[in-house]
């Protein structure tokens, strides 16, 4: 299978149906010396995205804008308040105190593009699914990358 064409089933499946749409046309694919697997994606010079080791993508901020475009990449993200909105811009954690509301297709491991005010301040690791995230007051929600 093509590598272009691995990366955008991925990417559907891990974000939503459709959201690969949203990908550049003319990305960069670098692949692994040693295996041959997808190592990282650029746009331009910038990094979009990184293969993990459990099969899973790594978004970078800046891939996250561009998928923000679609509506179900917006169930992958969790918004913020004021007040942990600096925190968050350093690369602290988010708390799930601070949560306003999160979307539906949260799950634990998973990655989380973090916003305040529909802009995306961060992206990081998903500690707990988005029940769990709005069921509680306390605890880390989100390590930030």
């Amino acid at each position: 299978m093509d590598h272009s064409v691995k990366l955008r089933h991925t990417v559907d499946a891990l974000f939503g149906t459709g959201v690969s749409k949203f990908l550049p046309k003319n990305f960069e694919i670098k692949l692994s010396k040693k295996t041959g697997r997808i190592r990282s994606v650029f746009d331009k010079e910038k990094l979009l995205l990184t293969s993990r080791s459990d099969g899973g993508l790594a978004i970078t901020i800046h891939c996250a804008k561009l998928f923000l475009k679609s509506k179900k990449f917006q169930e992958n993200c969790l918004h913020i308040d004021k007040e942990s909105n600096e925190f968050v811009k350093d690369g602290k954690s988010v708390f799930c105190g601070h949560v306003t509301s999160c979307g539906k297709n949260i799950k634990i491991g998973s990655d989380v593009p973090v916003l305040y005010k529909n802009q995306v301040i961060g992206v990081g690791k998903s500690v707990l699914s988005s029940k769990m995230i709005m069921s509680q007051n306390r605890g880390v929600a989100v390590k930030i990358r």
